[in-house]
């Protein structure tokens, strides 16, 4: 057991250490080329961005902060990972063996996603970032980033089944179901589900705490399931979004954009997989589900009711409009966010 603790805690410490090492450097280089967004948010779509809406983005920032903060987080990651799996073949100790923590079965997936969604999601911001075409100021299309959620979504569900054989659901308090080839469709569903909560990442530091606390209780699920290998890795990414963190205390010295927040995202439905409890994930990541569901019930709002159910949607915004400051708003939903987390932990835990 105590081994066990230790070849979770030492990574996180790196991580976080790693994190705060890298970031100054970082982040010079993001004031030098500018990399922040070259206008603020189109009002194209009026059914979604609003004028409110838009006058939040004006002061926020939004176009003299950099937005790539994320590549601190799954920098730290892969820089982690790197440091202790080169320690344990440079210097092979029992000790130094067993706190790598790369494994096929729990960790090659999740790393995987983690880093091929930072790309892209780097691409994606890159393109936000020097494009000078209006119609490319958000990014790439929102039909292309679904489709290539569908696509990591595929590989994973593919990854599940046929190298992990895994087609069966836990459902707590209930017991196991086995889900067939369901599960492929059942799967993908989930991961454009947890992405769809991606629209978090609008204030300072949001985001940020609201995946440390869905981390760490994967983190805590993982490790009571035994898969030793899968809670460090969770606590890495829980240390690399401290050091995150550190910097993105308001007034945020940068945003995590596209490349962190999509590889966070997708990389959290993996994790909920692989500890066979997805089911929870609504409650452990509950603002995230309440972020999304916020702009789909502004939209059905608008489209049949011909109102606007929110002030502002996302809905951290629509307290933002409220008049609450944002530091208030990121507070409270970290709050939030540490309360569910809990509450779902301990479900997974004792369903």
């Amino acid at each position: 057991m105590t081994l066990s603790v230790i070849k979770v805690f030492i990574p996180a410490v790196i991580a976080f250490i790693v994190g705060l090492a890298i970031t100054p450097s970082l982040s010079n280089v993001f004031y030098k080329r500018k990399m922040w967004k070259n206008r603020s948010r189109s009002v194209d779509n009026k059914d979604y961005v609003t004028p409110a809406f838009q006058q939040i983005h004006n002061h926020t920032g939004e176009i003299s902060t950099p937005r790539i903060g994320g590549v601190i987080i799954w920098l730290s990651v892969l820089i982690t990972i790197l440091l202790i799996s080169l320690n344990s073949f440079l210097i092979p100790t029992d000790f130094n063996i067993k706190l790598n923590f790369l494994s096929k079965n729990q960790t090659l997936l999740p790393l995987f996603t983690l880093i091929f969604a930072a790309i892209i999601g780097l691409v994606d911001d890159m393109i936000q970032i020097y494009s000078k075409k209006a119609e490319l100021s958000d990014g790439l299309n929102r039909k292309l980033r679904v489709l290539i959620v569908l696509f990591i979504g595929s590989i994973g569900a593919w990854w599940f089944v046929f190298k992990l054989g895994n087609l069966g659901l836990h459902i707590p308090f209930v017991g196991n179901i086995d889900l067939g080839l369901l599960f492929i469709p059942f799967f993908i569903i989930v991961m454009l589900g947890v992405f769809s909560g991606s629209v978090i990442d609008g204030i300072d530091g949001l985001s940020g705490g609201v995946m440390a606390s869905s981390f760490s209780a994967y983190m805590l699920i993982a490790f009571m399931h035994n898969q030793i290998d899968l809670a460090a890795f969770c606590a890495v990414i829980v240390g690399g979004i401290l050091a995150f963190l550190w910097f993105n205390i308001p007034p945020a010295r940068f945003y995590m954009g596209e490349t962190g927040i999509l590889a966070l995202t997708v990389t959290l439905s993996i994790i909920a997989f692989l500890t066979n409890s997805v089911l929870v994930l609504p409650i452990i990541a509950f603002p995230l589900f309440a972020t999304s569901l916020s702009v789909i019930i502004q939209l059905l709002g608008k489209k049949f009711l011909n109102k606007r159910i929110f002030k502002v949607a996302p809905l951290h915004h629509h307290f933002e409009a409220m008049g609450w400051p944002s530091y208030k708003v990121t507070m409270r939903f970290w709050i939030i966010s540490i309360v569910f987390a809990l509450i779902g932990t301990v479900i997974a835990l004792i369903g």
